[in-house]
């Protein structure tokens, strides 16, 4: 069993933690925080060890860091733990600078570690049925497609959004990872992107929280749109925003020379996924609701126009995939390579809206294996 050590107690670490009630191999032991007080209040709640940031990276007892500070930590905090000799898992994304990405991945193939990212919602029961229908040919050669993720921003539930509408922060760094990811999963590595972006208004306005009523500066774009071509051909487009109220169009829709498959919100991991086939033909939708990792287990509270108020939410099955990995001396799932490709997407996609040009990607990945339900059930506890 490998002891984990989660740098960052904010609100995302209470996921993490729930997932060692399905994981049997997740076994945290201590925590840390530049905040010690929050450590030690989460620390207490799930009775481990609160520690400081230096003295979690220098235990000796923890195997893993979980590194979930906020984006702009994740450089500083990940490299650190590779340089004392622990294997990484960070949330999204792996960095906000591909070249600091790449330096992480470097550093942990030369010290032989492991480095995992999530996001890991590709992993659930819908989002492998997608690339079973896809790998078996059901809808054909995917041709082309598109994908939306676009909802007010954080400020309405968050009681500190000011990051997400900062350097290193916004939409693309936010929710691209789990839209980009699902589409190398399904259609592998991206080739170029031409993106356009906009900033609607100078100053947001604290919608919970203490400063509630108050407004905070807005320093990037909170809108984009693409167009992605993948190394298959295929041409995807896609929005993602913090300026929507409501919408009504599918998370992700792709057109294959054979049908057309509406993929299951990518932000989670259940279902159902529908497909199409000939033209004319009615739609049919397939539960992933028998899927050790589709089934419906939590209530969602998000609020969003287009969110089912329930949600199947298995998040932390990368960090335990990436565990039996480490343990079978294998290629884990949610990988740098796979991480490192997902930045290069989003750092172009804000390139080519600065300079309204074309961006080739510099990197390339292979499409991570597909996950069966059988390997599923052996690192989920009895019972789920």
């Amino acid at each position: 069993m490998k002891n984990i050590g989660l740098i960052g107690c904010g609100n995302i670490a209470e996921t993490y933690f729930r997932a060692q009630e399905y994981f049997n191999n997740i076994n945290f032991v201590a925590c840390a925080d530049i905040n010690l007080d929050a450590a030690k209040k989460t620390a207490e709640q799930y009775n481990i060890i609160p520690l400081s940031v230096d003295e979690i990276l220098n235990d000796k007892n923890i195997d893993i860091i979980l590194n979930l500070t906020i984006p702009q930590a994740h450089y500083e905090i990940s490299k650190r733990a590779l340089e004392s000799n622990k294997h990484v898992y960070c949330e999204k994304p792996m960095s906000v600078k591909f070249d600091d990405a790449k330096e992480l991945l470097n550093l942990a193939k030369k010290n032989s570690l492991y480095i995992g990212n999530a996001p890991d919602t590709f992993l659930g029961g819908g989002g492998q049925l997608t690339r079973n229908l896809i790998d078996n040919d059901d809808i054909g050669q995917i041709l082309t497609g598109n994908f939306i993720f676009a909802f007010p921003g954080v400020q309405d539930f968050h009681p500190s959004p000011e990051s997400w509408f900062q350097e290193g922060g916004g939409p693309v760094i936010d929710m691209g990872p789990y839209f980009f990811t699902t589409l190398v999963n399904l259609l592998g590595p991206v080739k170029n992107i031409r993106g356009r972006g906009a900033k609607f208004s100078e100053k947001r306005e604290y919608k919970a929280g203490p400063k509630k009523g108050e407004t905070f500066n807005v320093d990037i774009p909170t809108s984009y749109m693409f167009n992605i071509e993948f190394q298959n051909k295929a041409i995807i487009q896609g929005f993602i925003s913090f300026d929507v109220l409501n919408h009504k169009r599918n998370h992700m829709e792709l057109y294959g020379t054979k049908g057309s498959i509406v993929v299951p919100d990518p932000n989670m991991f259940g279902g159902p996924v529908s497909i199409a086939g000939e033209f004319g033909s009615e739609w049919k939708d397939i539960s992933v609701e028998d899927k050790p990792l589709g089934k419906t287990n939590i209530v969602n509270h998000s609020g969003r126009s287009n969110e089912a108020p329930e949600q199947a939410n298995y998040r932390g099955i990368g960090l335990a995939e990436m565990i039996d990995a480490i343990e079978n001396n294998r290629m884990h799932r949610c990988n740098g390579e796979l991480a490192l490709h997902v930045l290069d997407v989003i750092e172009c996609a804000m390139i080519s809206s600065i300079y309204k040009v074309e961006v080739e990607l510099r990197s390339s990945c292979v499409k991570p294996e597909p996950m069966h339900d059988d390997f599923i059930r052996q690192i989920l506890k009895k019972g789920l």
